[in-house]
């Protein structure tokens, strides 16, 4: 099969190093179908696995999926149970071809609120993925974005009152090394599935420069050539960080 029209307009030179992607739609994507909402998870867990390869393919140096937010424990027993499942067979089923492709695998969030057998099963991951060189897989579990700076801000109060840093000791490349992501570079595009036009407190202090792109299309819909046309759109931006035109000329 050749190359889609939209793939055939990216610029392989310009590629963003980082793609975060909010992976919104499940539920209502079961709902359209009369299914129960565990089938749209499982649906979108499809796509998860074409996106990585897609990832992979491209050459991208890491790829972040919102999996799960701290928010999402309030939902339903029954359907967190049901993510969990499918958690737990993502990480077996995955493993082997993250060691073949050569993926290392991350995780990011407050892990130690997952069932004991899921944490398990991600150190395992990391573990064995650590040596690996190519892109790095991360996914944000139980995470949330505001209790991410808070956490920061807690181990860094505590070495100024343990007297290991001064106050004025504190810039951004300290903080940012206690932060989920570290040494992660910040994501250069971020995608949002399903039509909602928010950040939902995913990657808040990562995401200051990040170009975002919003999708209508429901996550188990989403293709590749939506993924194509995220990264067209992202290389048709001009990313100034703060700068007038001129000054990145003179660059």
């Amino acid at each position: 099969m050749g190359e889609s029209k939209l793939q055939e307009k990216i610029d392989p030179h310009r590629l963003p190093r980082h793609i975060a992607i909010i992976m919104d739609g499940n539920g209502r994507w079961a709902q359209k179908h009369s299914l129960p909402r565990v089938e749209g998870h499982w649906a979108g867990v499809k796509v998860v696995d074409r996106i990585v390869a897609l990832g992979c393919k491209m050459n991208l140096k890491a790829l972040t999926l919102y999996s799960f937010s701290d928010e999402n424990w309030n939902r339903p027993s029954g359907e967190i149970g049901a993510l969990m499942k499918i958690l737990d067979f993502y990480l077996k089923k995955e493993l082997n071809r993250m060691k073949e492709e050569n993926i290392q695998f991350n995780a990011i969030g407050q892990l130690e609120e997952l069932p004991t057998t899921i944490q398990k099963l991600i150190k395992s991951a990391v573990e064995e993925t650590r040596h690996n060189t190519g892109m790095i897989l991360t996914l944000a579990l139980s995470y949330g974005g505001r209790q991410e700076i808070i956490d920061a801000v807690k181990k860094i109060a505590q070495m100024v009152k343990d007297g290991k840093i001064l106050p004025e000791d504190i810039d951004s490349p300290l903080f940012e090394s206690f932060l989920f992501t570290h040494p992660i570079p910040d994501p250069d595009l971020l995608i949002r599935t399903s039509g909602e036009r928010r950040i939902s407190n995913f990657l808040l202090y990562q995401s200051a420069y990040t170009e975002l792109h919003y999708n209508d299309v429901l996550w188990p819909d989403f293709t590749e050539d939506d993924f194509f046309n995220a990264i067209v759109d992202y290389q048709s931006r001009d990313r100034r960080f703060g700068l007038i035109q001129e000054q990145i000329v003179k660059a």
